[in-house]
């Protein structure tokens, strides 16, 4: 069997070695997607605000030339002052701070806020304010989150600024996400997603403080850094996360906080899993900002099942996580979700990295994740109530902007 040109995986114990398995990939990802994977990166993982949080404004203090940030999410609480505050005070020391906010999703910060930092020089500039824009550019959001700090360290998955963010995933209050600090060659990358978006919004792209420096090999993993664009047609976001799903052998696992693609991506989860591939997916359960986008995925669970893909649903608070691993030596990264909005609507970023332990990490957590949440059983989803089926069928209609 043949799946988009790839032949279907040799029985287990036959498949190649994880060096020929990881080139292969690369290859796969470097010449359909055009972009350059690097190697000598190092990657650590952060799990929850309590370790997310300390690493970056960390590393914000440590600035001294340059720090440009970009989110989607900028909100309220402690953390959201802290930010402003150490972004402002490396700014009054001399470090060029540049802070792009999504014109929709900070609207919620502090004036307060935005008026220290402004006082202190940091350049906050708005990608695009919904209130200056045509209907068709509103739905074009720059949900990108990235810190670059002095050239060499950079920061980027699914973590926003706000209090929703803190703790360490105990309840409700404290939402579940994984960040990734990243040094070595794939800085630039990251650097350059943050470029894209800047340029849109502001005359002046680089200054003196850009010193454009070499990156020493800071470890042994190889990175791919793939930019998701809103325009029409066909992704870069979308092909890659197509040939991991057509690559995977023995395991696809996904964990997602928005879980409602199209059919096609419904179709190639569906065809993983019958051609022998443990297809697990991990989704919010009770907690959820977005009941909408949950109903939109649930009306493709019973086809899924019956495919033979394991859906779990994750229980102590919201799942804000967007993860891949393959195979137990790739894993995706970054700020998109397995939905229609990421794929088809907004700017992303994602990591795609080749490294076994990198991906063991990811993959020990997302088994820590899989004790506190609960399988959907097939046959009583089959069962489930009218009213259940009723809201699914309800957002069909707006599916492609969820």
């Amino acid at each position: 069997m043949v799946l988009d040109g790839i032949p279907a995986p040799a029985a287990r114990g036959t498949a190649p070695d994880t060096a020929a398995r990881k080139q292969r990939l690369r290859r796969r990802l470097e010449r359909l997607i055009g972009v350059a994977a690097t190697e000598g990166n190092d990657l650590v993982p952060l799990r929850n605000g309590d370790e997310i949080f300390p690493a970056m404004l960390e590393t914000i203090r440590s600035a001294r030339h340059t720090i440009d940030m970009m989110t989607f999410v900028y909100w309220r609480g402690q953390v959201a002052r802290d930010f402003a505050v150490a972004l402002a005070d490396r700014a009054r020391d001399g470090v060029r701070v540049r802070l792009l906010l999504d014109g929709f999703g900070a609207k919620e910060i502090e004036r307060d806020l935005l008026d220290l930092m402004d006082t202190s020089g940091v350049q906050v500039a708005w990608f695009r304010r919904p209130v200056w824009l045509s209907p068709f550019k509103q739905n074009h959001r720059c949900h990108r989150k990235a810190l670059i700090v002095d050239e060499h360290t950079a920061f980027t998955g699914g973590v926003g600024i706000a209090q929703e963010w803190c703790g360490d995933a105990r309840g409700p209050g404290e939402w579940r996400d994984t960040h990734v600090q990243l040094r070595g060659p794939a800085v630039d990358g990251v650097a350059a997603a943050f470029a894209q978006n800047w340029a849109e919004c502001h005359d002046e792209l680089f200054d003196d403080r850009d010193r454009f420096t070499e990156h020493p090999q800071a470890g042994s993993a190889v990175v791919q850094v793939v930019r998701g664009s809103a325009s029409i047609g066909w992704q870069d976001m979308q092909t890659l996360i197509r040939v991991m799903l057509t690559s995977a052998e023995e395991r696809f696992r996904l964990a997602t906080a928005y879980f409602a693609p199209d059919t096609y991506f419904i179709d190639l989860l569906c065809r993983t899993a019958r051609r022998g591939v443990r297809v697990e997916i991990l989704l919010p359960g009770p907690h959820t900002d977005q009941r909408a986008c949950q109903l939109a995925g649930q009306h493709h669970y019973a086809r899924l099942l019956a495919a033979g893909v394991r859906i779990r649903q994750y229980q102590p608070t919201m799942m804000h996580a967007k993860i891949i691993t393959v195979d137990s030596v790739a894993s995706l990264i970054g700020s998109t979700n397995f939905n229609r909005r990421s794929m088809d609507h907004d700017e992303e970023v994602m990591l795609a990295v080749l490294d076994e332990t990198f991906t063991a990490a990811l993959d020990r957590d997302y088994e820590a994740d899989l004790e506190r949440s609960v399988d959907i059983d097939p046959a009583r989803w089959r069962r489930r109530a009218l009213v259940q089926r009723a809201k699914e069928a309800v957002v069909i209609p707006v599916r492609r902007f969820l």
